[in-house]
Protein backbone atom coordinates (compact mmCIF):
# COMPACT_ATOMS: atom_id res chain seq x y z
CA UNK A 1 0.00 0.00 0.00
CA UNK A 2 1.04 3.55 -0.55
CA UNK A 3 0.24 5.54 2.52
CA UNK A 4 0.49 9.27 3.56
CA UNK A 5 0.89 9.68 7.37
CA UNK A 6 0.36 13.24 8.71
CA UNK A 7 2.10 13.52 11.51
CA UNK A 8 4.23 11.35 11.40
CA UNK A 9 7.42 12.97 13.17
CA UNK A 10 5.43 13.11 16.54
CA UNK A 11 5.64 10.23 19.35
CA UNK A 12 2.45 8.15 18.38
CA UNK A 13 2.35 9.13 14.30
CA UNK A 14 6.18 7.30 15.07
CA UNK A 15 5.33 4.35 16.23
CA UNK A 16 2.46 4.49 13.58
CA UNK A 17 4.89 4.87 11.18
CA UNK A 18 7.41 1.81 12.32
CA UNK A 19 4.55 -0.44 12.50
CA UNK A 20 3.82 0.07 8.79
CA UNK A 21 6.83 0.07 7.59
CA UNK A 22 7.44 -3.31 9.46
CA UNK A 23 4.51 -4.75 7.66
CA UNK A 24 6.01 -4.06 3.86
CA UNK A 25 3.89 -1.03 3.08
CA UNK A 26 5.62 2.58 1.55
CA UNK A 27 5.28 5.28 4.07
CA UNK A 28 5.48 8.69 3.10
CA UNK A 29 5.46 11.28 6.29
CA UNK A 30 4.30 14.96 6.05
CA UNK A 31 4.54 16.94 9.12
CA UNK A 32 5.62 20.24 10.53
CA UNK A 33 7.20 19.70 13.72
CA UNK A 34 5.25 21.87 15.58
CA UNK A 35 5.22 18.88 18.25
CA UNK A 36 7.18 16.08 15.91
CA UNK A 37 11.15 15.69 15.68
CA UNK A 38 13.02 14.53 12.48
CA UNK A 39 14.81 12.29 15.61
CA UNK A 40 11.64 11.01 15.79
CA UNK A 41 12.15 9.57 12.26
CA UNK A 42 16.25 8.26 11.85
CA UNK A 43 15.44 4.88 13.02
CA UNK A 44 12.97 4.64 10.14
CA UNK A 45 15.13 5.66 7.51
CA UNK A 46 16.40 2.32 6.99
CA UNK A 47 13.80 0.41 5.96
CA UNK A 48 13.00 -0.18 2.62
CA UNK A 49 9.41 1.11 2.02
CA UNK A 50 10.38 4.84 3.77
CA UNK A 51 9.65 6.85 1.13
CA UNK A 52 10.12 10.47 1.76
CA UNK A 53 9.74 12.87 4.93
CA UNK A 54 8.30 16.57 3.89
CA UNK A 55 8.72 19.26 6.51
CA UNK A 56 5.09 20.91 5.43
CA UNK A 57 1.78 22.02 6.58
CA UNK A 58 -1.77 20.26 6.71
CA UNK A 59 -2.73 23.81 6.03
CA UNK A 60 -0.46 24.23 2.57
CA UNK A 61 -3.46 23.52 0.14
CA UNK A 62 -0.94 23.13 -3.04
CA UNK A 63 1.50 21.16 -1.15
CA UNK A 64 -1.66 18.36 -0.14
CA UNK A 65 -2.48 18.82 -4.25
CA UNK A 66 0.83 17.95 -5.46
CA UNK A 67 1.27 14.92 -3.18
CA UNK A 68 -1.86 13.44 -3.78
CA UNK A 69 -1.81 14.07 -7.28
CA UNK A 70 2.05 12.74 -7.86
CA UNK A 71 1.60 9.44 -5.59
CA UNK A 72 -2.23 8.44 -5.74
CA UNK A 73 -2.36 7.23 -1.94
CA UNK A 74 -4.11 4.23 -1.39
CA UNK A 75 -4.55 5.08 2.52
CA UNK A 76 -3.73 8.28 4.98
CA UNK A 77 -3.66 8.04 8.88
CA UNK A 78 -3.98 11.57 9.33
CA UNK A 79 -2.62 12.12 13.10
CA UNK A 80 -1.36 15.67 12.15
CA UNK A 81 -2.69 17.90 14.74
CA UNK A 82 -2.69 20.63 17.62
CA UNK A 83 -2.63 18.64 20.91
CA UNK A 84 -2.10 20.73 23.75
CA UNK A 85 -5.21 21.45 25.71
CA UNK A 86 -4.15 24.60 27.44
CA UNK A 87 -2.35 25.81 24.01
CA UNK A 88 -5.97 25.53 22.72
CA UNK A 89 -7.32 27.84 25.69
CA UNK A 90 -4.63 30.36 25.28
CA UNK A 91 -4.64 30.37 21.45
CA UNK A 92 -8.04 28.61 19.93
CA UNK A 93 -7.46 29.97 16.66
CA UNK A 94 -4.27 28.13 15.71
CA UNK A 95 -5.37 24.74 17.61
CA UNK A 96 -9.05 25.07 15.06
CA UNK A 97 -7.43 25.92 12.02
CA UNK A 98 -4.49 23.05 12.46
CA UNK A 99 -7.60 20.14 13.65
CA UNK A 100 -10.54 21.63 12.10
CA UNK A 101 -9.39 23.24 8.85
CA UNK A 102 -6.51 21.20 8.36
CA UNK A 103 -8.45 18.18 8.31
CA UNK A 104 -11.07 19.85 5.98
CA UNK A 105 -7.87 20.32 3.59
CA UNK A 106 -6.76 16.46 4.28
CA UNK A 107 -10.49 15.12 3.21
CA UNK A 108 -10.79 16.91 0.61
CA UNK A 109 -7.66 15.65 -1.35
CA UNK A 110 -8.81 12.40 -0.06
CA UNK A 111 -12.10 12.72 -1.73
CA UNK A 112 -10.16 13.88 -4.79
CA UNK A 113 -8.35 10.68 -4.92
CA UNK A 114 -10.68 8.24 -3.46
CA UNK A 115 -8.07 7.62 -0.70
CA UNK A 116 -9.08 6.18 2.80
CA UNK A 117 -8.66 8.14 5.51
CA UNK A 118 -7.82 7.43 9.61
CA UNK A 119 -8.61 10.43 11.23
CA UNK A 120 -6.94 10.39 14.64
CA UNK A 121 -9.59 12.32 17.20
CA UNK A 122 -9.19 11.75 21.28
CA UNK A 123 -10.67 10.97 24.09
CA UNK A 124 -10.90 14.26 25.82
CA UNK A 125 -14.50 15.15 23.55
CA UNK A 126 -16.00 12.58 26.10
CA UNK A 127 -18.05 13.43 29.78
CA UNK A 128 -16.27 12.18 32.54
CA UNK A 129 -17.21 8.06 32.64
CA UNK A 130 -19.80 7.45 35.00
CA UNK A 131 -20.75 3.77 34.34
CA UNK A 132 -18.30 1.28 35.70
CA UNK A 133 -17.82 -0.55 32.35
CA UNK A 134 -16.28 2.66 30.81
CA UNK A 135 -16.82 4.73 28.18
CA UNK A 136 -18.27 3.54 24.83
CA UNK A 137 -18.71 5.33 21.77
CA UNK A 138 -22.24 5.86 22.46
CA UNK A 139 -21.29 8.01 25.29
CA UNK A 140 -22.34 11.33 25.42
CA UNK A 141 -19.49 13.73 24.06
CA UNK A 142 -18.40 17.32 26.58
CA UNK A 143 -15.63 19.32 24.34
CA UNK A 144 -14.55 21.75 27.32
CA UNK A 145 -11.53 22.74 25.52
CA UNK A 146 -11.17 24.00 22.19
CA UNK A 147 -8.87 21.57 21.43
CA UNK A 148 -11.71 19.09 22.18
CA UNK A 149 -14.20 21.27 20.04
CA UNK A 150 -11.65 21.68 17.09
CA UNK A 151 -11.80 17.41 17.21
CA UNK A 152 -15.91 16.87 17.30
CA UNK A 153 -15.97 19.20 14.23
CA UNK A 154 -13.01 17.52 12.54
CA UNK A 155 -14.81 14.30 12.77
CA UNK A 156 -18.00 15.49 12.17
CA UNK A 157 -16.63 16.51 9.08
CA UNK A 158 -14.63 12.80 8.17
CA UNK A 159 -17.98 10.97 8.71
CA UNK A 160 -20.12 13.29 6.53
CA UNK A 161 -17.43 12.29 3.66
CA UNK A 162 -18.46 8.60 4.77
CA UNK A 163 -22.43 9.54 4.64
CA UNK A 164 -21.90 12.12 1.56
CA UNK A 165 -19.24 10.82 -0.74
CA UNK A 166 -18.83 6.89 0.44
CA UNK A 167 -15.60 7.68 1.31
CA UNK A 168 -13.92 5.22 3.31
CA UNK A 169 -13.03 6.89 6.61
CA UNK A 170 -12.77 5.99 10.25
CA UNK A 171 -12.54 8.25 13.45
CA UNK A 172 -10.23 6.52 16.12
CA UNK A 173 -10.45 8.02 19.59
CA UNK A 174 -7.45 6.07 21.99
CA UNK A 175 -7.17 6.81 25.34
CA UNK A 176 -4.30 8.68 26.87
CA UNK A 177 -1.01 7.17 25.32
CA UNK A 178 2.03 6.96 26.89
CA UNK A 179 6.01 5.03 26.15
CA UNK A 180 9.07 5.38 24.32
CA UNK A 181 9.50 8.80 22.29
CA UNK A 182 6.86 10.75 24.22
CA UNK A 183 7.88 14.25 25.54
CA UNK A 184 9.15 14.84 29.17
CA UNK A 185 8.91 18.43 29.26
CA UNK A 186 5.32 20.83 29.33
CA UNK A 187 3.74 19.49 26.60
CA UNK A 188 4.19 15.84 27.13
CA UNK A 189 2.29 13.19 29.10
CA UNK A 190 2.01 12.44 32.50
CA UNK A 191 3.60 8.92 32.69
CA UNK A 192 6.59 10.36 30.64
CA UNK A 193 7.15 13.58 32.48
CA UNK A 194 6.45 12.31 36.11
CA UNK A 195 9.12 8.67 34.72
CA UNK A 196 11.85 11.52 33.93
CA UNK A 197 11.24 13.36 37.15
CA UNK A 198 11.67 9.96 39.17
CA UNK A 199 15.22 9.50 37.69
CA UNK A 200 16.36 12.94 38.45
CA UNK A 201 14.83 13.12 41.66
CA UNK A 202 12.88 15.71 41.36
CA UNK A 203 9.41 16.00 42.70
CA UNK A 204 6.37 14.73 40.97
CA UNK A 205 4.15 17.73 40.65
CA UNK A 206 0.04 17.01 40.40
CA UNK A 207 -2.02 19.48 38.79
CA UNK A 208 -5.81 19.95 41.39
CA UNK A 209 -6.38 17.02 44.08
CA UNK A 210 -5.10 14.06 41.67
CA UNK A 211 -8.56 12.09 41.72
CA UNK A 212 -8.77 11.84 38.28
CA UNK A 213 -8.23 8.73 37.02
CA UNK A 214 -6.88 8.24 33.40
CA UNK A 215 -6.43 4.87 31.07
CA UNK A 216 -3.40 4.56 30.01
CA UNK A 217 -2.54 2.63 26.54
CA UNK A 218 0.94 2.05 25.83
CA UNK A 219 2.16 3.18 22.43
CA UNK A 220 2.97 0.47 20.65
CA UNK A 221 -1.11 -0.91 21.37
CA UNK A 222 -2.57 2.47 20.28
CA UNK A 223 -0.19 2.16 17.35
CA UNK A 224 -1.04 -1.00 16.11
CA UNK A 225 -4.84 0.01 16.98
CA UNK A 226 -4.49 2.72 14.34
CA UNK A 227 -2.97 0.88 11.66
CA UNK A 228 -5.37 -1.98 12.07
CA UNK A 229 -8.36 0.68 11.32
CA UNK A 230 -7.26 1.41 8.16
CA UNK A 231 -6.85 -1.85 7.09
CA UNK A 232 -10.34 -2.99 8.23
CA UNK A 233 -13.36 -2.27 5.78
CA UNK A 234 -15.97 -3.28 9.02
CA UNK A 235 -14.74 -0.13 10.23
CA UNK A 236 -15.65 2.32 7.67
CA UNK A 237 -18.00 4.97 8.71
CA UNK A 238 -17.27 4.36 12.45
CA UNK A 239 -16.40 5.78 15.60
CA UNK A 240 -14.23 3.42 17.42
CA UNK A 241 -12.22 3.73 21.20
CA UNK A 242 -8.90 2.18 21.97
CA UNK A 243 -7.79 1.73 25.71
CA UNK A 244 -6.40 -0.46 28.44
CA UNK A 245 -9.69 -0.85 30.11
CA UNK A 246 -8.28 -0.10 33.35
CA UNK A 247 -7.84 3.76 34.82
CA UNK A 248 -5.98 5.41 37.65
CA UNK A 249 -6.09 8.32 39.63
CA UNK A 250 -2.82 10.39 39.12
CA UNK A 251 -1.84 10.23 42.84
CA UNK A 252 -1.92 6.24 42.73
CA UNK A 253 0.05 6.96 39.63
CA UNK A 254 2.53 8.94 40.80
CA UNK A 255 3.21 6.79 43.62
CA UNK A 256 3.44 3.92 42.01
CA UNK A 257 6.30 5.35 40.12
CA UNK A 258 8.20 7.14 42.80
CA UNK A 259 6.88 4.73 46.20
CA UNK A 260 7.67 7.98 48.07
CA UNK A 261 4.64 10.29 49.33
CA UNK A 262 7.23 12.98 50.01
CA UNK A 263 8.26 13.70 46.58
CA UNK A 264 4.60 13.88 45.38
CA UNK A 265 3.00 17.82 45.24
CA UNK A 266 -0.03 19.34 44.33
CA UNK A 267 -0.09 22.25 42.63
CA UNK A 268 -2.74 24.61 41.52
CA UNK A 269 -4.54 23.21 38.00
CA UNK A 270 -3.89 25.25 35.28
CA UNK A 271 -7.14 24.34 33.45
CA UNK A 272 -9.67 23.12 35.96
CA UNK A 273 -12.52 23.66 33.32
CA UNK A 274 -11.45 21.33 31.32
CA UNK A 275 -10.09 18.44 33.33
CA UNK A 276 -11.92 15.21 33.20
CA UNK A 277 -12.89 13.67 36.35
CA UNK A 278 -13.19 10.22 35.30
CA UNK A 279 -11.71 8.15 32.20
CA UNK A 280 -12.02 4.67 31.08
CA UNK A 281 -12.13 2.84 28.23
CA UNK A 282 -14.88 0.88 26.98
CA UNK A 283 -12.76 -1.09 23.98
CA UNK A 284 -14.66 -4.03 23.06
CA UNK A 285 -16.43 -2.32 19.84
CA UNK A 286 -12.44 -2.32 18.91
CA UNK A 287 -12.76 -6.04 19.69
CA UNK A 288 -15.37 -6.98 17.82
CA UNK A 289 -14.87 -5.10 14.45
CA UNK A 290 -10.65 -5.31 14.02
CA UNK A 291 -9.79 -8.11 16.21
CA UNK A 292 -7.62 -5.18 18.74
CA UNK A 293 -6.79 -5.87 22.09
CA UNK A 294 -4.41 -4.20 24.66
CA UNK A 295 -1.13 -6.67 25.34
CA UNK A 296 0.88 -4.46 27.61
CA UNK A 297 -0.20 -3.90 31.21
CA UNK A 298 0.25 -0.58 32.94
CA UNK A 299 3.47 -2.13 34.99
CA UNK A 300 4.97 -3.36 31.64
CA UNK A 301 4.88 -0.15 29.82
CA UNK A 302 6.04 1.62 32.52
CA UNK A 303 9.50 -0.24 33.09
CA UNK A 304 9.81 -0.18 29.07
CA UNK A 305 9.38 3.54 29.35
CA UNK A 306 11.62 3.95 32.18
CA UNK A 307 14.35 2.15 30.58
CA UNK A 308 14.30 3.73 27.19
CA UNK A 309 14.52 7.38 29.45
CA UNK A 310 17.54 5.75 31.28
CA UNK A 311 19.29 4.87 27.80
CA UNK A 312 18.58 8.21 26.52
Amino acid sequence: MKILLTGGAGFIGRWVALKLLEKGHKVWILDDLSNGSEENITQLLNYEGFQEFLRGSILDEDLLISLFQEHKFDICYHLGASINVQDSIDDPKTTFNNDTIGTFNVLERCRENNTKIVFMSTCMVYDRCVNKNGISEKHPTKPASPYAGAKVAAENLVLSYYYAYKLPTVVIRPFNTYGPYQKTGGEGGVVAIFLKNHISNSPLSIYGDGNQTRDLLYVEDCAEFVVMAGFNDKANGQIINAGLGKDISINDLAFLITNDNKRIHHIEHIHPQSEIDKLLCDSSKAKELLGWEPKVTLQEGLERTKNWLLKG
